[in-house]
């Protein structure tokens, strides 16, 4: 783990344009010409390579993505998708089928939840949460049709970080796949480093940066991407996310900058996490030493990028966390909006939002209180500035005094 570097793998890939541009020239058609009939049912076949079918199956730019992405990841391959659901749910959809069972941590995304809580049943896929760190619960909940664990490797919106190194140990006893979805740690976290079978991004959050675009990925060996896009009974050709080229050129120029971004991310979440903690705030961040997986990221991390740009703060009542998060809006220190991974700072209440899927009892049992504010933090170039203005807003609100 120690000689794997993700930023130099990317940095070390070189696309040239058609014309010797120094960005590779994007493909803007759906469909290709072959100067023979056997090249295009080689194609379809997929046994010829560098040539293009369709864009639904595969694009030169989509393609250059995933190759800068599976390096990102030290996997073998990894396929764009155009969302980080599309990702998540052609993943799950190759692997299982009906009359088979996932585990899954309990903590993860509202729409991951609801997609394995609500849509998969039907289709006769059941799911069983667990607490990703209880591994006695783990065990217990491994049945003979169990095919794959399910986890974040920090989740939302608790920022529990999952031991991908266990969990690993646990599937490979059982012969399951470990899945992970890294959104929250690009460059932080190495799962497949960890013993991790498929990597699982939402491009729209850090990869890409600029809010400006939705996209996922997931990352595994050339067998697994080969099966997704395989046109009989590929999950991810047969269903269809696919990325539109000018999105995957886009996130493509934003990846190259990754790892400038996470240090600042983490650096500015971190200042703005110890001084929070200082006064008394319930605030919840892997970097402090009160977090309960402090020390477990600590050995699982790429430490040059620090502990991520999320933390939450505990308002106590979503009253008072909605209006803090209006005055903070108002006083231009960032915006109330989901998602994460933006040069500004985003701020919203996840009970009420990202984790709004998950049914308020659970929500309750996992600790995710109403009052709870997530924040992504952004790239502000004062991040003393900022804190001073925000504990300037939660004075006035009454959560600091």
């Amino acid at each position: 783990m120690e000689n794997f570097d993700a930023a130099n793998a990317i940095q070390d890939l070189q696309y040239f344009g058609e014309f010797g541009g120094i960005n590779p020239s994007i493909s803007d058609s759906s469909t290709y010409t072959f100067l023979s009939a056997k090249t295009m049912f080689d194609t379809f076949e997929g046994n010829a390579e560098g040539c293009y079918l369709y864009s639904r199956h595969s694009s030169p730019m989509n393609l250059y993505l995933a190759q800068a992405l599976a390096k990102m990841e030290g996997t073998e391959a990894a396929n764009v998708t155009a969302s980080g659901m599309g990702a998540i749910t052609c993943t799950l959809l190759q692997i299982c089928k009906s009359g088979d069972h996932i585990v899954s941590a309990r903590t993860i995304y509202g729409g991951t939840y609801a997609f394995l809580k609500n849509f998969l049943p039907p289709f006769n896929i059941e799911t069983s949460f667990v607490d990703i760190n209880n591994f006695e619960a783990i065990e217990n909940a491994i049945k003979p049709n169990t095919k794959v664990i399910y986890c974040e490797s920090v989740s939302n919106p608790l920022l529990e970080v999952a031991d991908l190194r266990k969990l690993s140990e646990i599937c490979k006893k059982h012969n399951l796949k470990l899945i992970v979805d890294n959104t929250f740690s690009p460059l932080q976290i190495s799962p497949i480093q960890l013993g991790a079978d498929i990597v699982i991004h939402s491009l729209t959050k850090f990869i890409n940066g600029s809010s400006d675009t939705v996209g996922g990925v997931y990352c595994a060996s050339q067998q697994f991407i080969d099966d997704t896009k395989n046109v009989n009974n590929g999950s991810c050709m047969l269903l269809g996310p696919t990325m539109d080229s000018f999105r995957s050129a886009s996130i493509l120029k934003n990846l190259r900058t990754l790892h400038i971004r996470m240090k600042k991310h983490s650096e500015n979440a971190m200042y703005l996490a110890e001084n929070f903690e200082k006064y008394g705030l319930k605030v919840n961040y892997p970097g402090l030493e009160s977090h309960r997986n402090h020390e477990l990221m600590k050995s699982m991390m790429h430490q040059e990028y620090g502990f991520g740009g999320l933390l939450t703060l505990d308002a106590g009542t979503v009253d008072k966390a909605n209006e803090l998060m209006e005055m903070m809006q108002q006083e231009n220190l960032g915006y109330l909006a989901v998602s994460l991974g933006f040069y500004k700072t985003l701020f919203s209440c996840s009970g009420s939002s990202t984790s709004s899927e998950i049914p308020e009892e659970e929500r309750i049992s996992m600790g995710l209180s109403d009052g709870l504010i997530r924040f992504s933090i952004g790239l502000d170039h004062d991040i003393e500035r900022t804190y001073q203005k925000m504990k300037t807003c939660m004075v006035k609100v009454g959560i600091l005094m």
